[in-house]
């Protein structure tokens, strides 16, 4: 009798997942932990470019905007190759992607040959999440699966900090140049996902029976313009692009205000960057702890209230700070 009392404990939401589960977790938030390494890392060394390049601090940015919107090429040609050759393979090409991207952009001799490589390393950074979270997020038991997704979203706040923390401590003894080629350490990865992760079960499973009944989708993309699905689509198009929009004009010239108009060593200009990017990574768990007990729409609602609030109390301490510069 005890035997069966022990037998029907319940298990432990983190003994549900297997090994190659865990494997695949693993794999992907590693993938975005360093992917936003690579990226954020440019954030912070925009007008040292500037200044080597002797270009406008415009054409700088123009390159981070560049970087963004080439990363909507690769999020959607990620996700059409990764139903058709799965998701493994794409994921270690994105990694490869930007890895290769950011060491080419560190070793170029002009700036329009940095403004070309980093453009296209949007392409690879597009590319990691759908197929890593596909990797990953698919095949999770489904009791832990919106607070696990959101550990994995937590890892872009990691790998910001500590590509702010690299900036802090490294960049007056290697540069600017130096930051971007240490980028391509993110490659390490693919020999752990080459050896360990496996493509989903399910995947596997729903392409033998897609192939078998000769129901490949072709277009996916074009199905969720289609006008059954329209109003979702452009829900969360608008939600994501809002998100996107309000959380880069807050904080993607921040560090570049720090250094230019404040004139902040690297230590000071990335102290509250990591501590954005720490805050940021130790929350994200929080929301989805409640995406699994209030549902996912509450939690997304809640958090973007939450940034109606805060916002204008960012933009008056940046004002007070500026004036208290003035001052002294």
């Amino acid at each position: 009798m005890a035997v069966a009392e022990r037998s029907e404990a319940p298990v432990a939401w983190w003994r549900e997942p297997t090994r190659e589960q865990w494997h695949a977790w693993i794999a992907a938030w590693l993938g975005w932990t360093l992917d936003a390494f690579d990226f954020s890392i440019f954030l912070l060394i925009m007008l040292p470019i500037a200044q080597s390049f002797h270009v406008p601090l415009t054409a700088v940015t123009a390159v981070f905007t560049i970087t963004l919107w080439m990363r909507l090429v690769g999020a959607t040609g990620a996700g059409w190759l990764s139903d058709r050759v799965g998701r493994k393979w794409p994921l270690m090409i994105s990694i490869a992607w930007y890895s290769l991207c950011n060491l080419i952009a560190g070793l170029a001799p002009s700036f329009w040959l940095l403004f070309l490589f980093r453009a296209l390393l949007g392409v690879g950074m597009g590319a990691e999440w759908p197929c890593g979270a596909a990797l990953a997020m698919e095949q999770w038991p489904q009791r832990s699966r919106g607070f696990m997704a959101s550990v994995l979203q937590s890892s872009w706040g990691l790998g910001a900090l500590l590509s702010s923390a690299a900036y802090g401590l490294l960049y007056n003894a290697i540069g600017w140049r130096g930051l971007l080629i240490i980028g391509v350490l993110p490659s390490l990865l693919l020999f752990y996902i080459f050896r360990y992760v496996k493509e989903p079960a399910v995947w596997l499973e729903n392409r033998r029976i897609q192939r078998a009944q000769k129901r490949e989708v072709r277009l996916p993309l074009l199905k969720i313009f289609k006008p059954a699905m329209l109003p979702n689509t452009l829900t969360a198009c608008w939600w994501m692009a809002s998100g996107f929009v309000t959380a880069y004009s807050l904080t993607a010239l921040f560090p570049t205000y720090l250094q230019k108009d404040l004139h902040l060593s690297p230590g000071f200009v990335a102290l509250p960057v990591m501590l954005l990017n720490a805050l940021f990574f130790l929350s994200s768990p929080l929301w989805g702890f409640v995406a699994d007990r209030v549902g996912r729409r509450w939690s997304m609602i809640i958090p973007a209230i939450c940034g109606l609030a805060v916002t204008p109390l960012y933009t008056v301490s940046k004002r007070s700070c500026r004036e208290g510069v003035d001052l002294g």
